[in-house]
């Protein structure tokens, strides 16, 4: 299975980064719809589109009002969002306000259910997060390899959503922070370096892949990657374009 990280920054882009993105070509399924999803048309490989949110924050529903686009030049034959239900109406209501965006769109919403089926043979569920307004992350299991993607909250150990993430082969974790900015990081429901890296040695995962930075630096390494590393071995610094085998 292929992982492509299409945005792995926050609030907003900056030049080396977008804004919330991750996608998995083979099943169909991105992951977030910040500004990152302008890239998805060149990796499609499916004829169907599942776009799964974990909030409605802007940097990671913009994405959507470029479906029009997208939707025109790839054929697809069905583009469906699903997202909490309240989180939806929202995106409805305010992101496609004919006063913000002139067309309305043409695919489907769809509330999160207990367990959403994927392709192939794999399934999606989600459990809640500690952020403002709200959000949850996303465990994609299959027969043979696990995924999950944890975002806007704030990693500490023994968490409520340990269990949930316990033991997956790739966790996509949220560091906006460096260690140095570690009282601003729990001030604004986010992470810092450290603090994912003993997160990950505990839940037992296989790879650590660090996204959601900051924007405010566009240098290479913005939160220490070494200092998980020191923690977790197996961390890796998510950057545009990355593509994961697991």
């Amino acid at each position: 299975m292929k992982l492509v990280l299409l945005g792995t920054t926050g609030y907003h882009p900056n030049e080396r980064r977008h804004t919330a993105c991750m996608f998995l070509p083979e099943a169909g399924v991105a992951l977030d719809a910040g500004t990152g999803m302008f890239r998805l048309p060149h990796h499609l490989a499916t004829k169907t589109l599942d776009i799964y949110l974990t909030h409605a924050h802007l940097d990671h529903v913009v994405g959507l009002t470029f479906l029009l686009g997208i939707a025109a030049r790839t054929k697809l034959d069905r583009i469906t969002v699903h997202g909490e239900a309240e989180k939806l109406a929202a995106i409805r209501e305010h992101l496609y306000t004919p006063l913000l965006f002139p067309v309305a769109p043409n695919f489907d919403f769809k509330s999160l259910r207990k367990e959403e089926p994927l392709l192939p043979s794999g399934k999606l569920t989600h459990f809640p997060l500690v952020h403002p307004g709200g959000t949850v992350g996303f465990r994609l299991d299959w027969p043979d390899r696990s995924l999950a993607y944890v975002t806007d909250t704030t990693a500490t150990e023994n968490c409520p959503y340990l269990a949930a993430i316990r033991g997956v082969d790739v966790l996509l974790h949220e560091c906006y922070f460096a260690d140095e900015q570690a009282d601003l990081a729990a001030k604004t429901g986010h992470s810092h370096t450290s603090a994912v890296a003993r997160l990950a040695k505990e839940a037992g995962v296989g790879t650590l892949v660090l996204v959601h930075i900051a924007p405010h630096s566009s240098d290479r390494d913005p939160i220490g990657l070494a200092v998980a590393q020191k923690i977790f071995k197996p961390t890796f610094l998510g950057e545009d374009g990355m593509e994961i085998e697991f």
